[in-house]
C-alpha cells in the first residue's frame, strides 16, 4: 500500500473511510467482545475441560501478543496516512494505466472484446427498452402516477408482503418450483442427479446476506440450496419470488452447475471452473423463462423480473461511467436512483462495490444478450428444427466456457442441423 501511495494508486476516498471502522472494530481488547474470539465461546460439547482451557489460552495469547496490535498498526495507518493519501476521483481511470486495467477487468469479467464505450451504449438502450415495459405493467395495474413513485407503491404494498413466518416465505419458493414442474419438461430434457433443498439463511448472517446458491458436493453428497435470508418476514415482500428462484435455484444456478459437476465427460479443473459472462449470464436468462415455465401470471412478479433485469442494465451504464468517462460517484448513485426501485442505501452500497472492483458487474448482462442473441439466431436459422431442450443442452454441457467459445460452439450446432 505504500508503493502504491507512492505511485498514486490508491483506493479512492469514500472507499477508505468504510473500511476504517471495519479495521477499528477488531482492535478491542475486551477479548469477549472480540470477533476472533467467538470460537472460544462456541466449543463442542465433546471438549474436554483441560481442551477448553488451553484452546482458550492459546486464543488469548495469539489473540493480545498478534493479532489485537496487527489491526491497531493496520488501523492507524488506514485512519491516517492512506486516507491523508486517498483520491477525490471515483474511476480506476485516475491511477497510473487505469485505463488499461479496466479493458482488462471488462475482458477478464464479460470474456469479450467489447469497448467501455460498446457496453455504456447497450446498457443506455436496455435501460431504455426496460423503462417502456415497465410502464406497460404500471398502466395493466391500473396505477395512475410516475414510474418512480410505482417503484414506491410496489415496494410498499401489503398485499405483497403476506407473511408471519419464516416457513411461509420458504414454503412460497416451493410452491413457486411446484408450479413449474411441469412445463420444465418442455425447456430441459437433461436434469441434475444433485438434489436440491430450499432453506432459510442462518439467523446469525442473514440480516447483512443477499439470496443466493450454493452448490452441492462434486460427489453428490451435498445437495444444491438456495438459501433465503428472512430476517423479519412479515415485511418480506414477494414481487420478485419468481424470478429470483429462477436465477438462484431452478433453472438457474443449480442446473448451470450441477449439470457441469455431475459431466463424466469434463476434466476434474472443468467442473469448478467459474466465467462470470456465462455463470452470471445464464442466471440471468433463465429469468426472462418464467412465462415459458408458467410463471409470470402476476403482473407484479413480471415487475419483478423487469426490476432485477434493470438492476443488471443500469450496472453497464453505471460501470463503464465511473471508470472510463469521468462520472462521480454521486452522479452514477443519481443515475441509478432514477431508474431502479432499491433504496438509496442499497444503491450507494452497490456504487462502492462498483468502484472498489470495476468490470465485474458487467458479466450479467453481457452474458444474458449473449445466450439470448444466439438463442434467437438458431430459432431464425433452424425454423422448424429448432429445439429449445437441444439448444439448452449445446449451452449447458460443456460448463462454464468463455462467451466466444459458447457463440462458435453454437454456431457449429446450426450449422449441423
Amino acid at each position: 500500500m505504500r508503493e502504491g501511495m507512492a505511485a498514486g494508486a490508491v483506493l479512492p476516498k469514500s472507499l477508505i473511510v468504510k473500511v476504517i471502522p471495519q479495521l477499528q472494530a477488531l482492535t478491542v481488547e475486551d477479548l469477549d467482545k472480540h470477533l476472533f474470539f467467538t470460537p472460544v465461546k462456541n466449543f463442542p460439547e465433546s471438549f474436554s475441560d483441560e481442551e477448553r482451557q488451553s484452546l482458550t489460552a492459546a486464543y488469548t495469547k495469539m489473540l493480545t501478543e498478534k493479532i489485537i496490535p496487527a489491526y491497531k498498526r493496520l488501523h492507524q495507518f488506514m485512519a491516517t496516512m492512506y486516507l491523508e493519501a486517498g483520491r477525490e476521483t471515483s474511476g480506476i481511470a485516475a491511477i497510473p494505466d487505469g485505463r488499461a486495467y479496466y479493458r482488462h477487468q471488462i475482458k477478464k469479467y464479460t470474456t469479450t472484446n467489447k469497448t467501455a464505450d460498446e457496453i455504456h451504449q447497450l446498457g443506455l438502450n436496455e435501460v431504455a427498452r426496460i423503462l417502456s415495459e415497465m410502464e406497460k405493467v404500471k398502466a395493466e395495474v391500473g396505477y395512475s402516477g410516475d414510474l418512480k413513485s410505482f417503484f414506491n407503491y410496489v415496494r410498499n404494498k401489503k398485499e405483497l408482503m403476506p407473511f408471519t413466518e419464516p416457513q411461509q416465505v420458504i414454503d412460497n419458493f416451493k410452491a413457486i418450483h411446484d408450479k413449474m414442474k411441469p412445463q420444465i419438461e418442455k425447456l430441459f430434457d437433461l436434469k441434475p442427479k444433485t438434489a436440491f433443498e430450499i432453506r432459510r439463511t442462518e439467523v446469525f448472517r442473514e440480516k447483512s446476506a443477499s439470496a443466493e446458491y450454493n452448490s452441492g458436493s462434486l460427489d453428490g453428497t451435498r445437495p444444491g440450496i438456495f438459501y433465503a435470508p428472512i430476517p423479519d418476514a412479515t415485511k418480506y415482500n414477494t414481487y420478485a419470488a419468481e424470478s429470483l428462484f429462477l436465477h438462484e435455484a431452478i433453472p438457474g444456478h443449480h442446473y448451470q452447475i450441477s449439470l457441469t459437476q455431475e459431466n463424466e465427460n469434463l476434466p476434474r479443473f472443468r467442473k469448478t471452473l467459474y466465467y462470470s459472462g456465462y455463470g452470471e449470464g445464464w442466471a440471468l436468462y433463465t429469468e426472462s423463462l418464467g412465462k415459458e415455465l408458467g410463471l409470470y401470471t402476476d403482473p407484479y412478479q413480471y415487475f419483478g423480473m423487469l426490476s432485477a433485469e434493470m438492476h443488471r442494465a443500469v450496472r453497464l451504464v453505471v460501470d463503464t461511467g465511473i471508470h472510463s468517462k469521468g462520472w462521480t460517484r454521486e452522479q452514477a448513485i443519481q443515475y441509478s436512483l432514477n431508474n431502479e426501485a432499491a433504496s438509496e442505501a442499497g444503491i450507494t452500497r452497490e456504487i462502492e462495490r462498483y468502484m472498489a472492483n470495476p468490470g465485474q458487474a458487467l458479466a450479467y448482462k453481457i452474458g444474458q444478450l449473449k445466450i439470448r442473441e444466439l438463442r434467437a439466431k438458431a430459432e431464425n436459422e433452424l425454423g422448424d428444427k429448432f429445439d429449445i431442450r437441444q439448444f439448452h443442452n449445446q449451452v449447458l454441457e460443456t460448463g462454464c466456457v468463455p462467451l466466444a467459445i459458447l457463440e462458435d460452439k453454437i454456431n457449429n450446432w446450426i450449422g449441423a442441423n
